[in-house]
């Protein structure tokens, strides 16, 4: 079953089957998730992983309940995490993999168009949003909840 909004039907088979605790198939959605999959499916410390099989609650700051932008609230929404993963030593993880633009509130300078600006506010409204919730979540579970980005992902290269 596939989730969110996915734009391609790129699968990931592991290696080694026997550490995927998740539902097949898995959808990845871009190069960078594909390497991150790679990652988690070769690596000797990590003894179970999973994609998108964690399900957080969170609210939509840039909805109202009625409508886009009605000053209400927020809308309920669900977050599927990309990524679990659990170390041998213990210690579990919840991975989210995201361009590092999307991770911090946008520049107003510069030659954006203000339509331009308005959208990569609420791409922030709303990652922010899921983060927090994730964040919350996680240390309920006693889980760490981690936001991997280009400069994690292609360090040294």
């Amino acid at each position: 079953m596939m989730k969110g909004n996915i734009k391609s039907n790129k699968q990931y088979i592991p290696i080694n089957m026997e550490k995927y605790c998740g539902k097949y198939p898995i959808y990845i959605k871009s190069s960078w998730e594909e390497k991150f999959c790679k990652w988690l499916d070769y690596n000797k410390d990590v003894i179970e992983w999973s994609s998108e099989s964690i399900r957080i609650s969170y609210v939509d700051p840039t909805k109202g309940k009625n409508g886009y932008l009605d000053n209400i609230s927020g809308k309920n929404r669900v977050y599927y995490p990309d990524f679990y993963c659990k170390y041998r030593n213990g210690k579990k993880y919840v991975i989210e993999i995201k361009p590092e633009k999307h991770t911090r509130r946008p520049s107003k300078k510069g030659k954006k168009s203000k339509k331009t600006i308005l959208e990569r506010e609420r791409i922030f409204l709303i990652n922010n949003a899921k983060f927090e919730a994730a964040k919350n979540w996680c240390k309920k579970m006693g889980m760490n909840f981690v936001i991997l980005t280009e400069k994690q992902l292609f360090r040294g290269k």
